[in-house]
């Protein structure tokens, strides 16, 4: 999807400019429009070049993103557009380098990996996503943008307030595949019943295929805000693991994203909008959740 200059020693200054121009005017039109997902395209390989000075990007108009969806608060859809906290995050990043940003949806596990990335099927990836030594070997990640906290869900009545507790009372436990939070419980002994998103993971708690799953927080709090899941489950224990959660980049990331990227976040933190998103989202101010 890129420009091509062809440069011969036959061709005169005039068919050069014109050719230039042609080649323009046909890669120029990436603009506008709002913030959608789409698929990954078939044999996105590649990156469009970059014009000089600006970002290498998958898209030429558009800041990439790969995410898994849903995952709410952080990215979900909400009728056909796909919003959320790791939206509002990385649309700052855009709006720096002027671009707007495109959401593609895919495997958590092809996220972490680099794979996706490295593939070209994204710029960068923002999917709740915990910062990690093993991760950091794949990929690249900017400054932190998120203080994550895992979170014990059970039925009501098992009596557990802690893993121990789960442990002790031989309760089934479920954690989400390819996590931090699934990574955490191995830690601790467990070998959870694995399932490959956090929807299919609360349906194992509703089906009864397990008593307690292990999942973020803030997932947590906004499931617990239904009536219907309020009515039968509940909070039993926040584990603090120290956990943060940053965007993703491909391994030796581009330096004009990376830059706007983590510009982005330590702006919004000193100017206030990011506290503004993250009252948006979660409806307390940083620190106060959990």
């Amino acid at each position: 999807m890129g420009l091509s200059f062809v440069s011969r020693r036959a061709l005169t200054v005039g068919a050069m400019v014109v050719a230039g121009a042609l080649g323009l005017s046909a890669c120029g039109s990436g603009g506008g429009g709002e913030t959608t997902a789409a698929s990954p395209s078939e044999g996105a390989s590649s990156s469009a070049p970059a014009a000089a000075g600006g970002p290498k990007l998958v898209t030429p108009g558009k800041l990439t993103t790969c995410t898994n969806l849903p995952y709410e608060p952080f990215q979900f859809k909400e009728g056909d557009k796909v919003v959320g906290f790791d939206v509002d995050i990385v649309d700052l990043a855009a709006k720096k380098l002027g671009l707007t940003q495109e959401i593609v949806d895919i495997d958590f596990a092809v996220i972490k990996s680099g794979a996706a990335m490295a593939a070209g099927k994204c710029d960068v990836a923002a999917a709740g996503m915990t910062i990690t030594e093993e991760r950091k070997a794949n990929i690249d990640f900017s400054v932190p943008y998120f203080d994550a906290t895992q979170a014990l869900l059970a039925k009501k009545g098992t009596g557990a307030a802690s893993l121990e507790d789960v442990k002790a009372k031989n309760l089934k436990l479920g954690a989400q595949a390819s996590t931090t939070g699934l990574d955490h419980a191995k830690k601790n002994g467990f070998s959870p019943r694995e399932f490959a998103d956090s929807p299919k993971e609360l349906l194992g708690l509703q089906s009864g295929q397990v008593d307690v799953i292990i999942q973020d927080l803030p997932v947590v709090l906004t499931w617990l805000k239904k009536p219907e899941i309020a009515e039968k489950f509940e909070l039993i224990a926040s584990l603090d693991t120290g956990e943060q959660y940053g965007v993703g980049l491909k391994k030796g990331a581009d330096p004009v994203v990376l830059k706007a990227v983590n510009d982005a976040i330590t702006e919004a933190k000193a100017d206030g909008t990011y506290e503004q998103i993250f009252v948006k989202w979660f409806g307390k101010k940083p620190g106060e959740l959990g």
